[in-house]
């Protein structure tokens, strides 16, 4: 089995690619491995240092908006896991079209080659952030979509191109969506990495508004988890919500995240709120359980305490990355 995995130099796709490579998934060895990233500013070689010698692993340094490549990959893979977006918020807030041209018409281009090389499984990777935003209860995957920013409105376009191409051409695609990740290899603009690594150079950190809003965490190796089991088990298009289950407030994150670093309340600064901000997000993961039995593994204490504890140990991978976004 041949994957292809765009954006696999990002902080998820990377840990994919690794689980991968290392043997997570007994029940699916794959026999290459090919990783299709444009290594902008949140793509990082180091991310795949671990598995670099395997030599089932290649890497391409492309752009899912370039056709020619794109074909040349898909029609040599059996399957597609497409992690590559832009998305951060804050930066399609500010500027809209890197985010419509890479999550749209990059996933237009890969679901082109897929329909045209028939290629036998393609996983979507998409956010929870297309619902919109919730004041009770959880989306079931048949919610509507109402995004609310630049970022989540380019995902939900692209969720539903995606959802097109299986009906209309037959093409075996199925839409994972995601809630908020953490652990070790995010790029430090997210805000457990923003806040940590802040902390503990003793600087003060950001919190938005009145810090209420609500995220249900997702450790990075349990979301990894069920895009694999959706992937070898995941009905063609259907999509599956992917849950951590731990629905906290950003001033109770906060709050968790001064403590491991020892550090105090005086050391946040209160900002204007993001414009659009969604207050609340929490996705049913009923249809992935009970179809796939899936269910998040990693306890969100021992999973946050390990996360500070990887960024606390590897100053020479963040730190490299906050001097070239302070500099750009």
């Amino acid at each position: 089995m041949h994957i292809l995995v765009t954006g696999g130099a990002g902080f998820i796709g990377s840990h994919y690619v690794r689980s991968l490579l290392t043997g997570r998934y007994p029940s699916y060895e794959p026999s290459r491995v090919t990783v299709l990233d444009k290594l902008t500013y949140a793509g990082n070689l180091a991310n795949l240092e671990p598995v670099q010698a395997d030599p089932r692993l290649s890497f391409v340094r492309g752009d899912i908006l370039d056709s020619p490549l794109v074909d040349e990959l898909v029609a040599d893979a059996d399957a597609v896991v497409h992690f590559a977006a832009e998305s951060h918020v804050d930066r399609s807030i500010l500027g809209a079209a890197e985010f419509v041209m890479t999550n749209v018409v990059g996933t237009q281009c890969l679901l082109d080659a897929a329909l045209r090389h028939g290629l036998a499984r393609f996983v979507h990777v998409s956010t929870d952030e297309v619902y919109g935003s919730i004041e009770t209860g959880s989306w079931p995957e048949t919610d509507p979509l109402r995004p609310n920013s630049p970022y989540s409105a380019s995902k939900a376009s692209s969720d539903l191109l995606a959802l097109a191409y299986a009906t209309t051409h037959g093409v075996p695609v199925s839409v994972t969506r995601c809630s908020n990740n953490y652990g070790p290899y995010q790029f430090p603009e997210k805000v457990v990495p923003l806040f940590v690594t802040n902390l503990l150079d003793g600087r003060n950190v950001p919190l938005y508004g009145d810090g209420l809003n609500v995220r249900d965490w997702l450790h990075v190796d349990d979301h990894c988890r069920g895009i694999q089991l959706v992937l070898e088990r995941g009905r063609a298009g259907e999509v599956y919500n992917i849950g951590g289950g731990t629905e906290i407030s950003n001033v109770e994150l906060t709050e968790l995240l001064l403590t491991a670093c020892d550090r105090d309340w005086s050391s946040v600064e209160r900002v204007e709120d993001r414009k659009g901000h969604d207050r609340r997000y929490s996705v049913d993961i009923t249809k992935i359980s009970s179809e796939l039995g899936y269910r998040p593994l990693v306890p969100f204490d021992q999973g946050l305490a390990d996360t500070v504890t990887w960024y606390r140990d590897n100053r020479d991978w963040w730190q490299p990355l906050k001097e070239r976004t302070a500099s750009a």
